[in-house]
């Protein structure tokens, strides 16, 4: 970490162009990272509201296609549209309730109609950035990445365990492979250098799969059903209107947009900074534009993904030439199905090993981020013990909001909404310590001190 701004020693800075190959294997490195979790969200809610096999291979084919193309306009933006850097999309388990539930009521035409419009939101939201962005400065920012990482640890956790509601769950193999990427990826960054540090994620991952095909627990049948080739065709699944589904989606959008500003945050915290408005605005239209148009064809809502910004930190590969190699990755994965299902077999335990150093990078992230630019002073302190504490106890215990509308619910019982929500108020309405404030406490403490000296009473000298 430098000493003049606290940004971390980076191997690839933002505009660096690594060696061909050495960019592949990074780029893959970040598909590695983000693409189960992606996928999934299609799995899970086609297997909820009983979509046929092909249909549900269309919808996790879509999500990646869509993943790529957003990934792509983020590192080379369309006008204002894009951040000009290293930020990966994806699809977000933000989404998975209210896709389930409106799914299974309505159907996925509510569902996609719905995403259509309440995507724009985040739209709107970075269009009038420049008028909110006072509202996050480092500490508000700084605690919704640090949330990001915190409230993510236990879904890492479930991953390393085996996935929630597996039926090997905490299995000694789960827990052993988990174990084995952990000190394969943290011996490498700590204890390497050059190309075995910057991948060693990577490698952590190849060494869990590895060990895990030996011991018999990896499942090809996938690879077998899959197709060789899909094309992206837009109204699959038809669109309807449901008010309450445009409502519902458009509060979870929210929610999403205040992540992404907490993920580009944390992606820039690299470089010892805060993001300028014209990346926030583009990153924000990315997941908005993105999030409608992806719609259109059956693609989930995009989003930022938080444990591509903990990779960016723990191997210092900031480049958003690497990120564009991970976008044309997952296109070409979205178009071929048959390899997507091949990088699908990774067990949840192998990546749970990865992504559950990567969550508590994220939570580092911010916490560097507040470091940099703010006080440690009651005031602060005060803001962050507060807005943390909300956001993780909605999380860890939402039946305290049980009394609450469905909608409130939903919208309250999110941690980031819950963290930002109480950082932006306190922030605001907190008065500031002035300079002679914190004069006057050091001269109060100097004074102690002096007291205290002489309460001891004369020394036997």
């Amino acid at each position: 970490m430098s000493e003049r701004d606290g940004s971390i020693e980076l191997a690839y800075g933002l505009e660096d162009k690594p060696p061909a190959v050495e960019a592949l294997f990074l780029g893959v490195q970040h598909v590695a990272a983000m693409i189960v979790p992606a996928t999934a969200v299609a799995l899970i809610v086609g297997g909820s509201v009983g979509v046929g096999s092909a249909d549900t291979a269309f919808l996790v084919q879509m999500v990646l296609v869509f993943s790529g193309l957003a990934t792509l306009v983020q590192v080379f933006p369309i006008g204002p549209v894009g951040s000009r850097l290293p930020v990966v999309m994806g699809t977000s388990f933000a989404f998975v309730g209210a896709a389930i539930a409106i799914g299974s009521q309505y159907g996925l035409d509510a569902v996609f109609g719905a995403i259509v419009v309440a995507a724009l939101v985040e739209v709107l939201i970075g269009w009038q950035f420049k008028r909110v962005k006072r509202f996050f400065p480092p500490l508000v920012s700084g605690l919704i990445v640090m949330i990001i990482g915190l409230y993510l640890i236990p879904v890492g956790m479930d991953y390393l365990a085996g996935g929630a509601g597996a039926a090997d769950y905490g299995a000694y193999h789960n827990l052993g492979l988990g174990l084995l990427v952990i000190a394969v990826t943290v011996g490498l960054n700590l204890f390497s250098d050059g190309t075995l540090r910057i991948l060693s994620i990577l490698i952590g991952l190849m060494v869990g799969y590895v060990a895990a095909i030996a011991i018999g627990i990896v499942d090809f049948s996938p690879v077998a059903d899959a197709g060789w080739f899909a094309v992206p065709v837009p109204g699959r699944f038809g669109f309807s209107f449901e008010p309450v589904a445009i409502l519902t989606f458009t509060a979870i959008h929210i929610t999403a947009a205040i992540e992404s500003v907490g993920d580009i945050s944390g992606i820039t915290a690299a470089e010892g900074r805060t993001p300028t408005e014209d990346e926030m605005t583009g990153g924000l239209f990315v997941d908005g534009i993105g999030s409608s148009i992806g719609a259109l064809f059956g693609a989930f809502p995009l989003t930022t993904f938080s444990q591509n910004v903990g990779l960016i930190n723990f191997t210092g590969v900031m480049s958003r030439y690497v990120v564009a190699v991970s976008g044309g990755v997952l296109l070409v994965l979205g178009f071929v199905p048959k390899i997507s299902a091949v990088v699908t077999t990774i067990p949840s335990a192998v990546l749970g090993g990865a992504v559950l150093v990567m969550f508590g990078m994220v939570m580092a992230s911010g916490l560097r981020l507040i470091f940099l630019n703010e006080r440690m002073n009651r005031r602060n302190m005060v803001i962050m013990a507060t807005s943390i504490g909300a956001g993780l106890g909605v999380e860890v215990r939402p039946d305290a909001l049980s009394a609450l509308p469905d909608q409130a619910t939903i919208f309250f019982g999110n941690a980031i909404i819950m963290t930002a929500i109480t950082a932006v108020l306190l922030n605001t309405l907190a008065p500031r310590e002035t300079e002679t404030d914190i004069e006057d406490a050091v001269v109060s403490d100097d004074l102690d001190d002096g007291l205290g000296a002489d309460a001891v009473g004369p020394s036997e000298d």
